[in-house]
C-alpha cells in the first residue's frame, strides 16, 4: 500500500517489532526457516498490530516491510505472522504469509485463532480509510477473506501513484461476477486511502482491469452483482508471483 507507513508531512519514530523469542529456541530446519523468511528483515519490519495471549503461548502479527517492492517491483508488502510457543520445552514454532492488503493480513490471523477485536491496525500508522465504504469493504475482508482465491496481486509505491490491485476468484458455481478486483489507492495529499471492488466474468477482464489501472488507461470498476456478493467462495490456493504492468498473458 505505501512506501512509508507515515505521512510525507509527518515524520515519527516508528515502532519495532519484538517477537519475544530470546528464551526460546527452535530445531534447524525451523530456525533457519524464520530468519529466512522473517528475522533477515527484521529491521524493515513496522509493527502495525500485533496480539499476544495472556499464556504467552500465541503471538499474532500485521507487519509491514517497508523494502519489499525494492527488491522486486509489485510484491505484496504485509507480513501475518503467528508465533506459537511451547512454554515448558522453551521452543518455538511459527506461520507467516505476504499478503497485499492489511484486512488480508488480518483475516489470515484471525483465521489461525486471532480473535477479531484484538488485532486492529495502529491508527497512527498508514493513512485512515477516507469513508465508509472503505472501512466496510475492509471489515469484510477481514472477516471473510479466507473465502477468497487470489490469484494476482500488483503494488505500486510511487509518490504519484500508489495503488495495490488484487484479483480474487470467487468458486461458488451459481456467483455471477465470479472475478474480483479489490483496488486500494492512496491519496498522498489528503493523506486517506480508499479501497473498492469490482466484478467480471472472466480471469482474462480482471487481469485486464488491473493492467489497465497499472498504466492508467482502466475505466471504472465494474459493480460486483449483488448474489455474488453474499457467496463464500473456497479456501485460498497459492497465489502466483506478481506480474508486471502491461505483460503479455
Amino acid at each position: 500500500m505505501l512506501s512509508s507507513t507515515e505521512s510525507p508531512s509527518t515524520r515519527k519514530i516508528l515502532p519495532e517489532v519484538d517477537f519475544e523469542l530470546d528464551e526460546f529456541d527452535a530445531d534447524e530446519e525451523v530456525s533457519l526457516d524464520f530468519f529466512r523468511q522473517v528475522e533477515v528483515r527484521r529491521d524493515m519490519l513496522v509493527p502495525l498490530a500485533e496480539h499476544h495471549t495472556v499464556s504467552g503461548v500465541h503471538s499474532y502479527y500485521v507487519l509491514f516491510d517497508s523494502t519489499a517492492t525494492y527488491h522486486q517491483p509489485g510484491m505484496p508488502q504485509y507480513v501475518a505472522l503467528h508465533l506459537q510457543r511451547d512454554q515448558e520445552k522453551r521452543t518455538f514454532d511459527f506461520e507467516c504469509a505476504l499478503l497485499p492488503l492489511p484486512a488480508m493480513a488480518q483475516s489470515w490471523l484471525i483465521h489461525r485463532g486471532c480473535p477479531p477485536d484484538a488485532i486492529g491496525l495502529n491508527p497512527e500508522l498508514g493513512p485512515p480509510p477516507a469513508d465508509e465504504a472503505t472501512q466496510a469493504l475492509e471489515r469484510r475482508l477481514a472477516g471473510d477473506g479466507d473465502h477468497y482465491a487470489m490469484g494476482y496481486s500488483y503494488t505500486r509505491d510511487a509518490p504519484d501513484d500508489m495503488v495495490t490491485v488484487v484479483a480474487l476468484r470467487a468458486l461458488e458455481e451459481r456467483a455471477t461476477s465470479p472475478f474480483r478486483v479489490v483496488v486500494e489507492e492512496v491519496d498522498t495529499d489528503a493523506w486517506t486511502h480508499t479501497l473498492r471492488e469490482g466484478g467480471f466474468a472472466t480471469v482474462e477482464d480482471a487481469l485486464k482491469w488491473c493492467d489497465d489501472r497499472l498504466t492508467g488507461e482502466a475505466g471504472p470498476l465494474p459493480p460486483v452483482s449483488p448474489a455474488a456478493a453474499t457467496t463464500c467462495p473456497a479456501a485460498l490456493p497459492k497465489a502466483p508471483a506478481p506480474r508486471p504492468p502491461g505483460r503479455s498473458r
